[in-house]
């Protein structure tokens, strides 16, 4: 069996590196050495590297302020795929779900995390040449080079997707001028998609398999993602199979050279990405996930205890804990990954001791019941317990099954992705405080147990070899060692079938699910492929955002009104399923609330308070959008 506990990448001592509370002056540099010291030779800019790697831990591993900092499962929750849901105190998910906010620097954490992380590349990029690099590791330089511009242009992605336009930060010395938010149109994303480009000049294809980094072929398709979000956000185009999508201009820096990026030019880097042959779809969908592991597999063959029969008809080598599927998988082009290093402790902006456990499957999990058992194996069987937070909505089990309905076919990525809880877990019972509870569970990213574990709510990891207990001691809040997707090649192929209206790509996308084949493209057909493949993945949410185009962000518009049919659809409130309710937007309306923010989130107070006007608060989230913009408690 694969083993999956250590991490692949290299992990610094959490003293190691520091950085200040204030985000824009954050410094990740060695307390103890200089810069006319360090770096002095190869090994310690694969130290710094790993520095700003380790950022990503943080965002998607860890407990802060009662909700996970991981951006995606934050664009999960403000999409129509996932309602807020949790306990009556989880005010922080539910705020995210209806455009509100309960405390002005309620998003503050990734504003800091995301900015620390530009930082550190920012010095990585600085400071390489202070190695001594020869022609026998000159690759190796350009390799790490090209990893900081990379993890730079993607940490400042993230930021503006989330923030709008913010300070661009591109130098470790911050001038007034940097300080300054700028227009992330006109300014951010030139840049963003620059260091992409870098990035893709720079570094080889060798790395990034299985082992953390980014390559060549990880730049090739972040440049796709920026540039369509920008195409479409930003620049209005709304179908770009018709490649009419402007050029965008680039910034002179080593590895761009290039004047401009044009639609062709990012349909050529993914078309380089198809023929390398590096990447392949796992035969099986299921094997993407850790409900396939062999283990479990081998409890529904064995004719003892308890049997899931979901995976019963998978080929046992397709298996996620078997060569090729799961972690590391041929279709993962970049991920975040996780190690058995985590510790009982909340806190530490930039070494939170839960960051090495990927807590979205406990933030995820099933909620215990109102018998307060739900994590017995007896109930849940083969699921473990969480916080239920962002559980699917209404809305995309109703929508999955019109299509699947309307063309008389299954998709085996619905019950892949979502657990019906009335069907599949007959015993499951709701907690008294629940809120926003649909009806169905998580299934991607949810934690397994088996008959074979030592107790309830115990892990499937535990069982693999390799497996030694972590500091945290608890599994069902600290063993969770599954990869999370930030990039797979599913998503390569369903950019380029956007950006040529060739169906081909999409078509291996729809076979491996087993779906009938889109024959001529259409977007709406796109749109639903992406739905269904990248379902609670936190793509959906920024796709919406781009179908809108800039000019159409009204309470008429893509996202606004696929928001806005959340509205009446009957969910279960404090436990009681027999009386349920219908589902209702806080303070006015998603359609309304998306059209005054644009789905951007407000910038935290006290960075504004900070920057002493130099940065302003984002359209709906200021003081004069009140009460709309304000968390209101409305079960009760």
């Amino acid at each position: 069996m694969k083993k999956y506990i250590l991490s692949s990448l290299a992990v610094l001592s959490a003293t190691l590196f520091t950085a200040c509370n204030d985000s824009l002056d954050t410094d990740p540099r060695v307390t103890e050495l200089t810069a006319a010291t360090f770096p002095g030779k190869p090994a310690d800019v694969e130290a710094l590297n790993a520095a700003t790697y380790s950022i990503m831990n943080t965002l998607g591993g860890g407990d802060q302020s009662s909700i996970l900092n991981n951006p995606f499962y934050w664009w999960s929750l403000m999409s129509d795929d996932c309602y807020g849901s949790g306990g009556l105190q989880d005010n922080v998910a539910k705020s995210l779900h209806h455009f509100t906010t309960a405390s002005e620097n309620q998003y503050e954490q990734d504003f800091i995390l995301l900015y620390g992380g530009i930082s550190r590349a920012n010095n990585q990029i600085e400071t390489i040449d202070n190695v001594d690099w020869n022609d026998k590791n000159m690759a190796q330089r350009n390799q790490l080079l090209g990893e900081g511009y990379f993890m730079r242009g993607f940490y400042t992605l993230l930021l503006t997707q989330m923030y709008g336009d913010v300070p661009l930060i591109t130098s470790t010395v911050i001038t007034d001028e940097m300080q300054q938010q700028v227009s992330a149109e006109e300014k951010i994303y030139p840049q963003i998609i620059s260091d992409f480009v870098s990035g893709m000049n720079l570094m080889g294809t060798t790395s990034g398999f299985g082992d953390g980094h980014a390559n060549k072929y990880a730049a090739e398709s972040f440049i796709a993602r920026a540039y369509m979000f920008w195409a479409g956000f930003y620049k209005g185009v709304g179908d770009l199979s018709s490649g009419s999508a402007p050029a965008i201009d680039l910034v002179q820096q080593e590895g761009c050279t290039a004047a401009s990026l044009s639609q062709a030019d990012v349909v050529n880097y993914l078309k380089d990405i198809v023929a390398s042959g590096r990447y392949k779809l796992c035969p099986d969908f299921r094997s993407l996930w850790q409900y396939s592991n062999s283990l479990l597999w081998d409890e529904a063959h064995d004719g003892v205890g308890h049997a899931y029969a979901f995976i019963a008809d998978m080929k046992r080598e397709n298996c996620f804990d078997q060569p090729g599927m799961g972690n590391g998988n041929t279709e993962e082009i970049f991920q975040i990954q996780f190690m058995n290093a985590s510790k009982w402790a909340i806190g530490g902006t930039y070494n939170n001791p839960r960051m090495y456990s990927n807590y979205l499957s406990c933030f995820w999990g099933l909620r215990n019941g109102a018998t307060n058992d739900n994590g017995k194996r007896s109930k849940t069987y083969p699921f473990n317990q969480g916080w239920g937070q962002g559980t699917p909505s209404c809305n995309i089990w109703d929508d999955w099954t019109y299509a699947e309905n309307l063309g008389n076919y299954k998709d085996i990525r619905k019950l892949g992705t979502l657990i019906d809880l009335d069907n599949e877990l007959e015993a499951y019972t709701y907690e008294k405080d629940d809120c926003e509870e649909s009806g169905y569970g998580v299934k991607k990213y949810a934690d397994v147990n088996l008959d074979a574990c030592a107790a309830d709510n115990d892990s499937w990891w535990s069982r693999c070899p390799g497996y030694s207990a972590s500091s945290l001691d608890n599994k069902q809040q600290g063993d969770h060692f599954e990869d999370y997707y930030l990039m797979r090649y599913a998503d390569v192929l369903l950019m380029l079938t956007e950006l040529t209206g060739q169906v081909q790509y999409m078509n291996q996308v729809q076979a491996r699910a087993g779906v009938p084949l889109t024959t001529s493209y259409s977007l709406t057909a796109l749109q639903n492929e992406r739905r269904w493949e990248f379902a609670l993945e936190g793509l959906r949410f920024n796709d919406m955002r781009r179908w809108s185009g800039v000019d159409k962000h009204s309470a008429s518009s893509y996202a606004a009104k696929a928001l806005q049919l959340q509205e009446g659809k009957q969910i279960v409130c404090l436990g009681q399923k027999s009386a349920k309710r219908s589902m209702h937007h806080m303070t006015s309306s998603w359609a309304e609330r998306y059209a005054a923010t644009k789905g951007f989130l407000p910038k935290p107070q006290a960075q504004i308070t900070l920057m002493s006007g130099k940065m302003e608060q984002n359209e709906g989230w200021k003081a004069e959008d009140s009460p709309a913009k304000d968390y209101k408690v409305i079960y009760q």
